[in-house]
């Protein structure tokens, strides 16, 4: 800005210099032009009267004159001229000068001299006699005096442009230095020009403005923020080049890394062949899904385009979790053909025995026994139908029963009543340990839970063993149930899936104890529905224990 300042005024002065400089001079040339006119006009009157005094030879001895006299004849002939031969002049009376002085009495022309850039200026009068006394004097052209003294006035105006110049840099750098030091950041507390403050004020207020706009982009990129990374899922913004724009956590860890990849192509992060056909048809303008492993995870990618004024600006990706999903479905079709198994089985022996009484293949004194097989399988599948519905209800939770002050020690004695059966015919001795203790809970499904324990710990143990229930308190104060066996235990590979529906360790050994599968089953969901957490120990050989925490 100094500089444009400092050129423009440079440029002024330059224009105004000369200009002032050709007015002057023409002003000038226009005095003494009159000047000289007017001593022309008296040196002519002066001249006039001494030739009518004392006749034509008073011209004669005139020695000290400058300029050109010249008396002419009224038929033009030149009587006399102080500057050449009278009798090798030519004739005048064609003359401006002479022929206006013969008609008005006096007569003035000018002539210039291309070849000597110079000027003559005559003045006639015409004498009493008609002849006519004519004076004339020679000067410069205003181009003639121009170029005389170019030099001098080259130096004149270098020296004028000189001061020019350092006043219009002084003047420019004042003129700037306000502005320059202008605080922007509170423009309303400057005190600079008046001409300034309107600007000033818009400034202050579109800083207002932009800090309010700014507050509210913060404020919503903080809530924005706030809401991506407290997603499961995974968010994923892209530009159409494939660069990050955003990701949250969620996002990273299914790509398993922690580190923010910045602005680098998206396909840093994954670069399966899946994955990169997933995002070129989103950034062509097409919604796309895709499933991926990651990590060892289920992960469904679904990429939305992010559209312009119909022109594709992005893509964003939501990324899924289905684990669990594939997950349960997986059971769900494992858990519907276990059920079509274990119903079948029962089924098929019920309709076999119904089919050979029908068609009279058996004796008379066998159509107890027949029946009797037909009771058990009947009595197996409604067990079977019976736990199936606990679980789903469990599930649903929509268990028909309302929690109530109930004694840990009662319950425990009732399950022992229970199963005393069943350990006699195996010779198990069964030990309650541990005082009477309240609880709220849901006394159908505690006891459920307890007797499906129970149980498996009388069928799963050796013959002659023991099956110890304790009550006690665990470090948080809560009450605590351990169930412990001396059976055959189960394997540390096996005990994550014992609580699987259907699941049995030893299926060789599954049929000669009966049972549905779905007593463990109960257990996990019984115990989730009551706020309850299960752990199971167990060493091979050795036994298992079973710990309730409520």
């Amino acid at each position: 800005m100094t500089k444009r300042i400092l050129r423009s005024m440079l440029l002024v002065s330059a224009i105004v210099l000369a200009l002032g400089f050709a007015m002057t001079l023409g002003i000038l040339y226009q005095y003494f032009s009159g000047e000289l006119e007017q001593e022309l006009k008296q040196e002519a009157e002066y001249l006039s009267a001494a030739v009518e005094g004392q006749g034509p030879d008073y011209l004669e001895e005139l020695t000290d004159t400058e300029g050109r006299i010249t008396l002419i004849d009224s038929d033009g002939k030149v009587l006399f001229d102080n500057t050449a031969d009278k009798e090798k002049m030519e004739n005048h009376k064609d003359r401006e000068e002479f022929k206006e002085a013969l008609s008005n009495g006096i007569g003035q022309a000018e002539r210039v001299s291309k070849t000597l850039s110079e000027k003559t200026v005559y003045y006639a009068r015409r004498l009493p006699n008609q002849q006519v006394l004519r004076v004339s004097t020679t000067h410069y052209t205003v181009l003639a005096l121009v170029s005389g003294l170019i030099q001098p006035i080259c130096y004149v105006i270098l020296a004028m442009l000189i001061l020019a110049g350092v006043f219009a840099y002084r003047l420019s750098k004042r003129i700037v230095d306000p502005i320059n030091q202008l605080d922007l950041e509170t423009p309303e507390n400057n005190k600079a020009y008046d001409e300034i403050a309107p600007l000033l004020s818009k400034i202050s207020s579109q800083q207002k403005e932009i800090r309010r706009q700014l507050s509210v982009a913060k404020r919503q990129q903080e809530e924005f923020t706030i809401i991506t990374e407290n997603m499961q899922e995974g968010l994923l913004v892209i530009d159409t080049h494939t660069s990050v724009l955003s990701l949250n956590s969620s996002a990273l860890r299914f790509f398993g890394t922690v580190e923010n990849p910045g602005r680098e192509s998206v396909y840093a992060l994954n670069r399966s062949g899946s994955f990169q056909k997933l995002i070129e048809a989103c950034l062509s303008g097409h919604h796309s899904t895709a499933e991926l492993q990651l990590t060892g995870r289920n992960c469904q990618l679904i990429a939305n385009p992010v559209l312009r004024g119909g022109v594709v600006q992005g893509a964003v990706i939501l990324m899924v979790d289905i684990t669990e999903k594939i997950q349960r479905e997986n059971l769900r079709r494992e858990f519907t053909a276990n059920v079509s198994h274990e119903l079948k089985t029962p089924l098929t022996s019920i309709s076999g025995f119904a089919e050979i009484i029908r068609d009279g293949y058996v004796k008379p004194e066998d159509v107890k026994k027949f029946a009797g097989n037909i009771f058990r399988e009947s009595q197996r599948l409604i067990t079977l139908v019976g736990d199936i519905i606990k679980i789903s209800q469990l599930d649903e939770g929509s268990v028909p029963y309302q929690k109530e002050n109930t004694d840990l020690y009662n319950v425990v004695k009732e399950v022992y009543t229970s199963l005393e059966g069943a350990a006699e015919a195996s010779g198990i001795r069964l030990y309650l340990e541990g005082g009477h203790q309240k609880v709220m809970t849901v006394k159908p499904i505690l006891t459920e839970i307890l007797y499906n324990l129970c149980d498996n710990a009388i069928k799963y143990n050796r013959q002659g063993g023991t099956v110890t229930v304790t009550l006690g308190s665990g470090e948080d104060g809560a009450a605590r149930i351990d169930i412990a066996d001396t059976g055959i235990g189960i394997a540390e590979e096996e005990q994550q899936r014992v609580f699987e529906r259907f699941y049995r360790v030893d299926k060789s050994h599954s049929k000669e104890i009966g049972g549905t599968g779905l007593g463990l089953s109960i257990v996990k969901h019984g115990a989730a529905y009551l706020g309850m957490e299960v752990k199971l120990c167990s060493v091979p050989g050795e036994g298992t224990v079973v710990t309730l925490e409520l």
